[in-house]
């Protein structure tokens, strides 16, 4: 007589928005496959019976496509394709109960700090022994590196306190461990993640600490670039900028959003900061490092905007000529303070604001790309695409900014460096040729 053998449990992660989820689904992974569960990311086979979906509740569309993948999901289990949904993340932090009643089929819902919570329906441990442990969703030569979590600024705009909480650092031991395991499973870039860079340490060390973190790690043997992503402006610590000057291996890269520069939106959005202090910052870290790149990222269409609004932003665009930049429509966010104000910009509008920025921004990007034409640039090769391989310089973070384009007569090796030297430029990409 035959036995019947219990399949085994195979748990699909899904992850939405930002790099922090990312950072979260890599964690969750690890911890279930520490508990011998079979875990894999995106899965595009269809040989799982569980799904996680990690979701993100930022702005509107956001969220649409959140309830839209856990919808999707809904339907595979209805139709007998799965036997278990369960949500995490932003969304189901902040919109549980509501959600709870609208899609009842999801088995469970669960906060963004309620990980063991979460293994626990797996009848999983949490292993605190695995602090910093992750099971990489990004290709194995770069990873995201969370230095805190939360924030404790009040923009008008930003509902990520309310789904996050408030600042809490990770401590520097933590960070360096965790640097160095992931150069052991062959990272040679790390992106240094957070809701906000420049506070990190305050609660743990009464001080800032950012700079004192990126010497610990510039040290780490094996490590190639170190990039830093979300740095907030006001009160912005130069000293930064001087690590960054001194270790080869910190790229010459700033992500600092600054959302608007007209005086009247960035008192609105409670920015803390003006237009001439943006400007002179700008300059401070331009006068530090001359070449180095600054991206940023702004938001359209905020309530009360006007085209004088637009009009000044453009001119601070022009005058600043920002390597990358990135653009939001305002979204209008239960529960942040800006949710008072009537959201008097038509969608349509914002639209249209947003499009005018990002054509201004092409014009300045292409130009800034043909100075580089003639140029030789370090650039590590990120993957081979329709018979071509793709890389990125230090100006250039994943998925957000420039890829360059490689021409080689030998095969290269992804995530291994080369020497590019940059024979043509376009709006957002560059291509060159390898030289030994």
């Amino acid at each position: 007589m035959k036995t019947k053998t219990i399949k085994r449990d195979k748990v699909n992660i899904i992850t939405l928005g930002c790099s922090k989820n990312m950072v979260d689904s890599e964690v969750l992974s690890a911890q279930l496959s520490a508990n011998d569960i079979d875990v894999i990311h995106e899965n595009k086979k269809t040989d799982h019976n569980i799904v996680v979906v990690n979701t993100c509740g930022f702005i509107d569309k956001a969220k649409e496509e959140s309830v839209d993948t856990i919808l999707q999901q809904v339907d595979l289990k209805k139709r007998g394709k799965l036997d278990k949904v369960y949500v995490t993340g932003c969304l189901s932090h902040r919109y549980r109960d509501d959600l709870e009643k609208e899609i009842p089929e999801v088995d469970a819902w669960f906060g963004t700090m309620e990980l063991p919570l979460l293994l626990k329906r797996f009848e999983a441990d949490y292993k605190a022994e695995l602090v910093g442990e992750r099971m990489l969703a990004t290709p194995s030569h770069y990873a995201y590196l969370k230095i805190s979590e939360g924030c404790n600024r009040t923009c008008a705009f930003c509902a990520i306190p309310l789904m996050r909480g408030q600042h809490v650092s990770k401590s520097m031991d933590d960070l360096v461990k965790e640097a160095e395991g992931l150069v052991k499973k062959g990272v040679k870039e790390v992106m240094l993640i957070a809701q906000e860079l420049t506070y990190y340490g305050l609660d743990l060390y009464k001080k800032r600490m950012l700079g004192d973190l990126l010497h610990r790690l510039a040290d780490v043997k094996g490590l190639e670039w170190i990039r830093l992503h979300y740095a907030y402006p006001s009160k912005f610590p130069l000293e930064v900028i001087d690590v960054m000057k001194e270790r080869e291996n910190i790229c010459n890269y700033l992500d600092m959003p600054l959302q608007h520069a007209s005086d009247k939106m960035l008192k609105a959005m409670r920015r803390q900061i003006t237009r001439s202090e943006m400007t002179d910052l700008i300059h401070g870290i331009r006068e530090k490092i001359p070449g180095i790149c600054l991206r940023t990222t702004l938001i359209a269409g905020f309530p009360g905007e006007t085209e004088e609004d637009v009009d000044e932003l453009k001119d601070f665009l022009q005058q600043h000529r920002f390597d990358r930049v990135g653009i939001f429509t305002y979204s209008h966010e239960e529960g942040t303070s800006a949710h008072d104000l009537p959201d008097d910009v038509p969608s349509e509008e914002k639209e249209r604001r947003a499009q005018d920025v990002m054509e201004l921004q092409q014009e300045i990007s292409y130009e800034k790309n043909q100075e580089k034409v003639g140029k030789l640039f370090k650039t590590i090769i990120d993957k081979k695409e329709a018979g071509r391989w793709l890389g990125r310089t230090e100006f250039d973070s994943v998925e957000v900014d420039n890829e360059v384009i490689i021409h080689s007569e030998k095969k290269l090796q992804i995530g291994e460096f080369a020497q590019v030297r940059i024979t043509k430029a376009y709006d957002f990409d560059i291509e060159g040729v390898v030289e030994d």
